[in-house]
């Protein structure tokens, strides 16, 4: 299955793909992947204290983000990224909600 997740990856990474998933913080990672509202605070507590936005996706794979910034106004919430991906770390062209 890992396998399958990394050539899925490596594949998305040549083309560029919406990448659907929920904005979480390096420090909780999956565990704030529900985008409820105690996960929210949390990880936007997180990011303040300098921990790094990353892209938690709907497979459970954790993406580094290339560009924090592009990611702000979304942290912890359910987002389809469009972008592209690079080895552990995406590229982000546009940012929406789901």
């Amino acid at each position: 299955m890992k396998i399958f997740a990394m050539l899925a990856l490596f594949a998305m990474s040549a083309f560029g793909a919406d990448i659907k998933g929920t904005i979480s913080d390096a420090k909780c990672g999956k565990a704030h992947a529900d985008a409820s509202e105690k996960s929210m605070k949390c990880v936007n507590a997180c990011i303040k204290n300098g921990s790094a936005p990353v892209l938690v996706t709907e497979d459970g794979n954790i993406l580094k983000i290339a560009d924090a910034a592009k990611v702000s106004d979304h942290l912890g919430h359910k987002v389809v990224v469009t972008g592209e991906v690079e080895g552990d770390t995406v590229t982000v062209a546009s940012v929406k909600m789901q």
